[in-house]
């Protein structure tokens, strides 16, 4: 059950220590299944009106073919670890091609990239950054993971 996990993600693209942080993760998930982190970059100016939209064709452009692809936006689906888990170890045993999670710019992601995933997942009603969102995408990842390998990383609350 070696599905390729996929994470596309638009802004911007240096060296920082959210880099590293998702790196460390990048790591210990590349132990479980393959894992690809695909940074995207719309070809225009940081204030052009049509940023986002350009974000959503570069993104959809970059999107491995075929892939069951993911949006991350907060009026997505909350899941509880434990679920999220459960539902991604029953996709990635259903889904025989990669899978791929799409995270916007500052701008968020279009409406019509939201619309077109396959299915939109939410880490809350809270704003994140987009760096803190591929973050704890990460480490989501890797704690489902874990919990389908039977590994103690994860614990439940008492």
């Amino acid at each position: 059950m070696s599905r390729e996990l996929a994470v596309l993600w638009a802004g911007r693209h240096q060296r920082s220590a959210w880099e590293e942080l998702c790196a460390s993760y990048r790591r210990r998930i590349a132990r479980l299944a393959p894992v690809r982190d695909l940074p995207i970059r719309a070809r225009v100016a940081a204030g052009d009106p049509q940023r986002r939209r350009a974000e959503m064709q570069a993104l959809l452009a970059a999107l491995p073919q075929p892939s069951f692809s993911i949006a991350l936006d907060s009026r997505g689906e909350a899941l509880s670890s434990g679920a999220f888990a459960e539902r991604l170890g029953r996709l990635r045993g259903e889904w025989p091609h990669a899978i791929a999670f799409l995270i916007g710019s500052d701008l968020g992601l279009e409406a019509d990239l939201v619309g077109q995933a396959r299915w939109v997942l939410s880490f809350g009603p809270l704003t994140l950054s987009h760096e803190l969102a591929r973050l704890v995408l990460y480490e989501q990842l890797y704690r489902a993971l874990s919990i389908e390998a039977g590994m103690s990383y994860h614990r439940e609350p008492p």
